[in-house]
């Protein structure tokens, strides 16, 4: 394959490895950066950014406060200071990724950019996406994503990994390693995600995790690769976590780590339409065979009313109970698929045997009657209650008859993932990506990615603290930002536990 990718031939490229049917937009010709690269395409990219501070909506916090649109949002916290959390977000007008931190438990944030590496070659501009953090138990955080170079009119020419380092807990970013970079003609690296090993009993203990998919499939691209730092991000050795004899189809890939130091990696195998596990017990240089945790209606995406240029993606979010509890080791993983009446839903399984075996998949949402989609979930297992917790979108208090209109929910488990309490309402406005000025039906706003792939949670102490993306300030006169400059904001919350 020609080692220069342009647009007609990355399509074909795309092309060659989407499943025969979809049941929304959000297909593998259409990857999460795609919106973002045709925008930078045909616009001058938004000008620099300077240091933001949040600003408060009575029990919601506007984490980003900043003209132009965000989305696609991640938090960590640290566990040796719980009051400093760390987030991230795709920036949509501008090229670097954006990073937020707090020393108040969430009630306050600054922002600030993300570095980006010179062009390589004849390759133009590069711009970041698709963010993820965590924190060790040193107080470093680690902030992962990806760099997509392209060139004027040439199209996207290459990927690589990119995981930034601060010691400031995500004030700067001084330390950046990129790593992985591929023109496209063995694979397009995509949607990472980072964990960290923090159990101070472990052989690995401060190890990095960073997994991702790779978005073209065949022998010798295509899969789900895992990268493992031993020297505090300075450098990463890359292994396959999935078979490599398969067809390597696979989006969202999940990493997390048990008690012991074991490894455990979840994704959606989109051509066999389940979702995916592997464990490896030796910091990820040799793998097991690859197994199944549930079988699944969803390939790939749902479109739902709630995204009007987008599908809601499938994928896993993983982790284990770390807790001295009677759960201690248990793995969860959940995800979003079909229902029955043509809804989407969040599921939960667990395995009590490293991921030999799992629960059946059950519903972590109340049962309300009436037709309500969920999706964009993310799950953390609160590492010193051992509640399980899962944050989600849902339209259940849609008011236009569409089911436009959404609210970040939060679901807690206080059993193992057994038994759900009554799902707590976290946004105290719902969002609507539809809102054309108040006319119903619309076509929806679009400022290059909705509310993008997924967003974030992270549990610790009894308290979480959910990430999304907000449009409730969309032309928000206050915020003196023009309609082309239009607000999508990160926002957070934090919920106490039952």
């Amino acid at each position: 394959m020609h080692e220069r990718l342009n647009l007609i031939s990355l399509a074909f490229v795309f092309s060659m490895i989407a499943p025969a049917t979809f049941a929304g937009t959000n297909n593998p010709n259409n990857p999460t950066w795609w919106d973002k690269y045709q925008y930078l395409k045909h616009n001058a990219p938004l000008g620099g950014s300077e240091e933001t501070n949040s600003i408060t909506f009575a029990d919601n916090v506007d984490v980003s406060n900043e003209c132009g649109p965000q989305s696609e949002t991640f938090i960590t916290i640290n566990p040796a200071n719980p009051n400093h959390l760390a987030a991230g977000s795709n920036e949509i007008f501008r090229l670097p990724m954006r990073g937020y931190y707090s020393s108040t438990g969430g009630t306050a944030w600054g922002g600030v950019d993300l570095p980006l590496p010179p062009p390589i070659g004849t390759n133009g501009i590069d711009f970041g996406s698709d963010p993820s953090l965590a924190f060790d138990t040193r107080g470093n955080v680690f902030y992962g994503y990806i760099v997509v170079f392209f060139g004027n009119g040439a199209g996207v020419k290459g990927t690589e990994m990119a995981v930034a380092r601060s010691t400031d807990g995500g004030k700067t970013y001084p330390a950046v390693t990129y790593f992985s970079f591929e023109t496209g003609g063995n694979h397009f690296n995509d949607k990472p995600m980072i964990t960290t090993d923090q159990n101070t009993a472990s052989p690995h203990r401060d190890n990095i995790y960073i997994a991702w998919d790779a978005a073209v499939g065949g022998s010798t691209g295509g899969g789900v690769r895992v990268g493992t730092s031993r020297d505090h991000g300075a450098s990463f050795t890359v292994t396959r976590a999935d078979d490599p004899q398969g067809p390597g189809q696979a989006i969202g890939a999940s990493p997390t780590v048990g008690p012991d130091g074991t490894l455990y990696v979840a994704w959606n195998d989109y051509k066999a339409n389940t979702i995916a596990f592997n464990r490896s017990n030796d910091a990820g240089k040799t793998w097991g065979g690859q197994r199944v945790i549930a079988s699944k209606r969803l390939p790939f995406d749902a479109d739902i009313p709630a995204e009007s240029f987008r599908g809601a993606l499938v994928y896993p979010a993983l982790d284990v109970d770390r807790s001295n509890g009677p759960h201690r080791g248990r793995i969860y993983c959940s995800w979003m698929d079909l229902t029955g009446a043509g809804t989407t839903n969040i599921f939960l399984a667990y395995s009590d045997d490293k991921g030999s075996t799992w629960s059946h998949r059950a519903a972590v949402t109340d049962h309300l009657g009436i037709r309500v989609d969920r999706f964009n979930h993310w799950m953390s297992v609160d590492p010193i209650t051992g509640d399980v917790n899962v944050s989600f979108y849902d339209t259940r208090n849609d008011t236009t008859g569409f089911r436009y209109m959404t609210d970040v929910y939060l679901a807690q488990s206080k059993d193992g993932g057994v038994s759900w309490l009554p799902n707590l309402r976290v946004s105290n406005q719902s969002s609507n990506e539809h809102d054309c000025d108040g006319v119903f039906p619309c076509n929806g706003i679009n400022y290059g990615n909705q509310q993008g792939d997924y967003e974030g949670l992270v549990s610790y102490g009894g308290l979480s603290h959910p990430v999304w993306t907000d449009s409730r300030r969309n032309l928000d006169p206050i915020s003196g930002c023009s309609r082309a400059l239009a607000m999508e904001e990160v926002f957070t919350a934090t919920v106490q536990g039952d």
